[in-house]
């Protein structure tokens, strides 16, 4: 039982605190000897002692919509069966839809939802981004294939921001006077850098390391602190892909999620392998609600189970302060009734 005047708890904090606190096993009230006993507590509530990290303050988890495009058509795919070598099989298709880009342009701005991303999976998907940036002016993201001679057509289309990946990465490395380029071209508050990246064993380390050419060629780039960040000071957000997990619905990159809510001190969006609501609390936690997430997949739009409907509605992003009965103000925020 907590004391009379104690914090107010709720069932999900025991998964994080104690209460009340485990006694110094020196018999004093040395916080110092406190912190090495006590579990660590809810990640959107960082203890004081990881103030020192260069990730930026909590803040509340969104849910970034996504059009991914390929033949000029909406689908969703095995992210890891892409490629262009000659005698390999068709990449492995989950979904293809009927309706057109602007369709889920539409309904992502009729939801309010922001931030969100057109994907170009290959060539000939121009006309059908187009028509999805055109709907939802300053609501959609776009990449695939992007560059400074072509970055300002798409802004000037109605994109937000532009995603770019393989041209600041050639040859394995990251070419930063191509980067600089792009900076030069569109500005950095209208760039995001797409870190999607995949697992790779040297030494006997499994680490990230980030992927281009429709995630293909590895590069020696890894997804580490440092890295991200030397080019959060290059571009205004992140995109990171978990490649591996991507599209087959088995579960999420943890220990992707948990570098990047750790690491990342700009808005940083996590894609790959979500199937539940499960899914979506390990993010918010492991994730410190840091990062923001997409769903291809696995929601009921793109042929899965997951409600869009209900995704959207729970994680649109902070909810405004609405009258309650009686005149009252109050704020609803559906993400943090959910104890799951």
């Amino acid at each position: 039982n907590r004391p009379q005047n104690g914090p107010k708890l709720t069932s999900r904090h025991f998964l994080f605190s104690h209460w009340p606190p485990t006694p110094d096993p020196r018999g004093t009230n040395d916080t110092r000897a406190l912190a090495a006993v006590t579990p660590p507590r809810h990640p959107t509530r960082p203890d004081p002692a990881a103030r020192s990290q260069p990730a930026s303050q909590p803040r509340e988890m969104k849910f970034r919509p996504c059009i991914d495009i390929r033949k000029g058509r909406v689908t969703q795919i095995v992210g890891s069966s892409l490629s262009d070598k000659k005698g390999k099989s068709e990449a492995v298709t989950n979904f293809e839809s009927d309706k057109g880009a602007g369709y889920f342009a539409e309904m992502y701005k009729n939801d309010g939802l922001t931030g969100g991303h057109v994907i170009m999976l290959g060539p000939g998907n121009e006309a059908a981004a187009m028509e999805a940036i055109k709907a939802y002016p300053g609501g959609l993201q776009i990449g695939g294939g992007i560059n400074p001679k072509n970055a300002k057509k798409y802004l000037e289309a109605g994109a937000s921001k532009v995603i770019v990946t393989s041209y600041v990465f050639k040859d394995g490395q990251i070419k930063f006077e191509k980067l600089q380029e792009l900076i030069d071209a569109v500005g950095k508050e209208r760039l995001v850098l797409d870190l999607s990246c995949r697992r790779r064993t040297i030494k006997g380390h499994s680490r990230f390391y980030v992927v281009t050419d429709r995630w293909q060629k590895f590069s020696n780039f890894e997804v580490n602190e440092e890295n991200m960040r030397v080019l959060a000071s290059k571009c205004s957000e992140f995109l990171v892909h978990g490649v591996d997990v991507e599209g087959k619905r088995q579960g999420v990159e943890t220990e992707l999620i948990e570098l990047l809510g750790s690491v990342a001190s700009i808005p940083v969006t996590y894609a790959g392998g979500i199937r539940s609501e499960q899914d979506l609390q390990i993010i918010e936690d492991l994730g410190r609600g840091r990062v923001d997430f997409t769903i291809g997949s696995a929601l009921d739009i793109f042929g899965g189970t997951l409600p869009y409907k209900e995704v959207a509605l729970r994680y649109s992003g902070p909810k405004k302060e609405s009258k309650g009965e009686g005149g009252d103000t109050a704020t609803c925020k559906l993400s943090q009734c959910l104890l799951l």
